[in-house]
């Protein structure tokens, strides 16, 4: 366990203006200190903590991916107020300000563009800047490390809450670096604070920091999961393939009952793609597409995380599907996730990959000014 890793939350004294105001936090479960207390207690046991706003899947986590769910209005261990910011809202309402001086963020994202924590993150940061109250960022560790960038780059008439702006599907950024990128770039002008990690590197993944993994969602539990979910996050968008939701390895499972698992193994294993294997598997969701059903399929194994490249193998299995099954395809949600219509439409896929891997690198270019580490 390499004990010089922390995240930001673990470090608040970093900023000690913190002690001058009332404090709001938008977080849930998977904003904990080292030692797995939850930051918002740390903050209302050492600072002025007035309120709580909770995201998409609830203050503890227990809402499945778009519920709506009645959220709980007090928290119970610090009689913290807590106002959902997700049911019929993106960020919080100016009323729910009123008692807030300093407005921060905690919770742990997984360096995938289509993830909503990122916009609420920068929704609440507008709403910080039209009110002129400061926002903190208490940075954390990306799971799938800061050095690889991949992806399609979003074309922002597709913009919506997965996927707000003009990134790749794996941006390199931790969630403080993507916070400063984002304000400058798209000028929300907010009175931006970052709480560095410490001890982190660019090339570090999730499972080598010690830290310990707290699933941000209910269908994220690993870091393995967050690994290859930049890739196969894509199958959310075809009604009639099971992306492993009710499962226990979600992302990693891929099938449906009409497939032939045994051609679809050979075929992707025969691509020889860097840093992965998959092997023949058969599942059945206990909720979500073909609940109660045995799907047909694989399970991805990723043998080398550094080699290889979640959105390369994610396209090619799609694109294999798609050109060999009847695939009931959601258009729109596509076009989001992917961040265009592109992965429908061009027939060369080596030719679409390659475009996407040039995108990246002014991309990669631009960020640069805002790396923390």
């Amino acid at each position: 366990m390499d004990h010089r890793i922390l995240n930001g939350c673990d470090a608040p004294e970093a900023l000690p203006y913190l002690k001058e105001g009332r404090l709001g936090l938008i977080t849930n479960h998977s904003g904990v200190r080292r030692d797995l207390t939850p930051t918002y207690e740390y903050l209302h046991e050492n600072y002025r903590l007035s309120a709580l706003y909770s995201p998409e899947h609830g203050i503890y986590g227990a809402a499945q991916a778009g519920m709506k769910f009645d959220e709980v209005k007090v928290e119970e261990s610090t009689g913290t107020p807590i106002y959902s910011i997700y049911n019929g809202r993106t960020a919080p309402e100016d009323g729910m300000l009123d008692d807030v001086d300093i407005l921060c963020f905690d919770m742990q994202d997984v360096g995938a563009r289509f993830y909503t924590y990122l916009y609420t993150m920068t929704r609440s940061m507008k709403v910080a800047a039209r009110l002129g109250k400061p926002f903190v960022v208490f940075d954390r560790v990306n799971p799938i490390g800061l050095t690889a960038v991949e992806g399609e780059i979003l074309d922002e008439a597709n913009a919506s809450f997965i996927g707000e702006y003009a990134v790749p599907h794996r941006y390199g950024l931790t969630i403080g670096e993507f916070a400063k990128y984002i304000n400058d770039v798209k000028g929300i002008g907010a009175e931006l604070y970052v709480v560095p990690c410490q001890g982190l590197d660019r090339d570090t993944y999730f499972d080598e920091t010690g830290l310990p993994f707290v699933a941000p969602s209910p269908n994220m539990p690993t870091p393995q999961t967050a690994l290859v979910y930049p890739g196969t996050c894509i199958f959310e968008g075809v009604r009639n393939m099971s992306e492993g939701r009710g499962t226990t390895q979600p992302f990693e499972l891929i099938g449906a009952p009409y497939i032939d698992e045994f051609r679809l193994c050979d075929h992707m294993n025969s691509l020889g793609l860097p840093g992965v294997r998959v092997r023949r598997a058969r599942f059945s969701p206990t909720f979500s597409k073909f609940k109660g059903e045995i799907c047909r399929g694989i399970q991805i194994h990723v043998t080398d995380k550094r080699a290889f490249s979640p959105f390369e193998f994610g396209m090619r299995l799609f694109r294999y599907l798609y050109e060999n099954y009847e695939l009931d395809i959601n258009e729109g949600t596509i076009r989001r996730n992917f961040g265009t219509s592109r992965i429908l439409e061009d027939k060369d896929l080596d030719g679409l990959l390659a475009d996407c891997a040039a995108k990246c690198v002014p991309f990669r270019k631009e960020t640069e000014e805002y790396f923390i580490y």
